[in-house]
């Protein structure tokens, strides 16, 4: 956690769980600054109209967030820093209200999922698909129904003085989203235990199997290697990695070096210091 007055952009509306994220990151002293998409918190980034972004990258139930993988692929900015939060889902609803009293319940379709068990239970309610989490309590406030309610976070209950009927209904307790942290800088961070980049292979039989060798061969570590798409080109396809050490370490920058002549492309986002795994306490 970075302590110190900082402007964060995240996506979505106050009470979002990316807030939360950067709460947890920078300390109780940050000003958060919310985007209506993604798309605008790099824009703000890029600008300079806020100090960093804080952009969700991978969820450990529903897997990466394409969006963001695709902008920091586009955009010429740095990952600084990593943070990872638990999801934990309420139900939300006005002052004075039950669970007797509910009759639709509003929230993103995945934390509605997220949820299934829980609203199974009470097979008479409505589920109705919104935007998203924080802003279907925002929505139930401003309707001003008293027999609707939302799933959100608790934070998004506080921010529009709300009422946590229950809290943790999600199914699974081990529901974690990863977000990056970015910023426009021209160099990398000097400390850091870990590295995330992007590559593409030449269209050549075993090209995959030759570029990972640049790892390897060096005894690299590689946490993490998923293949996504190229938006501007027809089945054509970038590998997102993550791999332990920072980009001054002689290996590891002798495999980044190996990899560019091994490659099509490649883009390092960033060395940065990775964030505890809950999971793994």
């Amino acid at each position: 956690m970075k302590e110190g007055k900082s402007r964060v952009a995240f996506q979505g509306l106050r009470g979002a769980f990316s807030e939360d994220a950067v709460y947890r990151y920078y300390g109780n002293g940050v000003e958060s600054v919310p985007c209506a998409k993604f798309s605008e918190v790099f824009s703000k980034v890029a600008r300079g109209e806020v100090d960093s972004g804080m952009v969700p990258v991978e969820n450990t139930l529903e897997g990466s967030v394409s969006q963001v993988n695709a902008l920091l692929l586009e955009n010429d900015l740095t990952v600084v820093g990593e943070e990872i939060i638990q999801v934990v889902h309420c139900l939300i609803a006005h002052p004075g209200s039950s669970l007797d009293t509910v009759k639709r319940v509003y929230s993103h379709p995945q934390a509605l999922a997220q949820c299934r068990s829980f609203l199974e239970k009470h097979p008479g309610w409505e589920r109705i698909p919104a935007y998203d989490t924080a802003g279907a309590v925002k929505q139930v406030r401003d309707r001003g129904v008293g027999e609707e309610a939302a799933i959100a976070s608790i934070r998004a209950a506080s921010a529009y003085e709300m009422e946590v009927l229950k809290e943790g209904i999600q199914d699974s307790d081990r529901n974690y989203t990863r977000f990056f942290v970015i910023e426009r800088r021209v160099s990398f961070l000097n400390e850091g235990d870990k590295t995330s980049l992007i590559f593409a292979t030449k269209n050549l039989p075993g090209a995959l199997h030759h570029c990972l060798g640049a790892f390897a061969e060096r005894g690299v570590n590689m946490t993490k290697l998923e293949s996504r798409p190229r938006r501007d080109r027809f089945w054509e396809y970038v590998f997102f990695v993550d791999i332990e050490g920072h980009s001054n370490e002689e290996k590891i920058s002798s495999a980044l070096a190996d990899l560019v002549r091994r490659a099509a492309f490649v883009k390092v986002l960033g060395s940065y210091q990775g964030a505890e795994r809950p999971y793994e306490r």
